[in-house]
């Protein structure tokens, strides 16, 4: 019989987080596939298991994840973990899960933490609907565009950021969505010097330390506002207007289409549709 692949949750910090029953899980498996052996050799250390563990990183995961399909096929179980929170999630896992399903492997969930779910649950900001962007860029040129791209973003933003740049990134932030955008910046989730700031971004910007931010750092985005979509009279009543002001019917549609946010080839037709036969 092959093997199972358990997908273990790990303490973001705080080591009372974990649960019994990855405890279970971890002391049960074969073989621990972890994002960084030293890292995790505390954590098992701590909890007194013994467990053999094999690196299972960024870097080599193409690589060692059809290793593992192997050894999971030929009946050792597996325990995927990774350096906090849940695998899988802006962590090393995707390809292995993947793999795994295709091969009939059963995958079975453990769940725990997660910086994602920890910050949502304390931000204050909508989470009936909500989008995770993974990590911010690193460069300056795609993290600017990254925040452009969000403006039109309705649902609660979560992504995750280094420190360091947290202050580049508001900057950005603010240049592309608003000073007036509010958001919630998680740092160190779960550990002794754990902070969460909350406010518009250009105060959230002012508290930050001037010796710099340290530790993880989880970024969350109040949605934008929906863009307002005019009625139908509307468009009527102002396709009549431009048309008293002399404008031709291409100059129409691309004022149109800038103002209400349509088509402008649908407005270019209804433009044409609307003239008296």
């Amino acid at each position: 019989m092959p093997g199972m692949l358990y997908v273990v949750a790990t303490p973001l910090g705080n080591l009372e987080d974990i649960s019994a029953r990855a405890l279970r899980i971890l002391r049960e498996v074969q073989l621990i596939a972890a994002e960084d052996t030293r890292h995790s050799r505390k954590l098992l250390a701590h909890f007194d298991i013994h467990t053999p563990l094999i690196s299972y990183y960024d870097q080599i995961e193409r690589a060692r994840a059809p290793e593992l399909i192997e050894r999971l096929k030929a009946g050792t179980s597996i325990a995927l973990i990774s350096d906090a929170g849940t695998p899988g999630i802006a962590d090393p896992g995707f390809r292995l899960v993947r793999a795994a399903v295709e091969a009939g492997i059963k995958v079975v969930p453990i769940p725990g933490p997660s910086a994602v779910a920890a910050v949502l649950s304390v931000c204050g900001l909508p989470t009936d609907r909500f989008v995770f962007e993974g990590f911010v860029p690193a460069r300056a040129v795609a993290r600017r565009k990254f925040f452009v791209t969000l403006a039109g973003e309705e649902r609660t933003i979560v992504a995750y950021e280094a420190a360091r740049r947290l202050p580049e990134s508001l900057a950005d932030l603010i240049a592309a969505l608003g000073a007036d955008r509010e958001v919630v910046v998680g740092r160190e989730l779960t550990k002794l010097f754990e902070e969460i700031l909350r406010g518009a971004a250009n105060d959230v910007l002012t508290q930050l330390p001037s010796a710099g931010v340290q530790g993880e750092v989880t970024l969350v985005i109040a949605g934008g506002k929906a863009a307002r979509v005019a009625p139908i009279e509307d468009l009527d009543t102002a396709i009549a207007r431009l048309k008293g002001e002399g404008l031709h019917t291409a100059e129409i549609a691309h004022r149109l289409a800038a103002t209400h946010h349509l088509p402008r080839r649908a407005l270019y037709a209804r433009i044409v549709k609307s003239n008296p036969s």
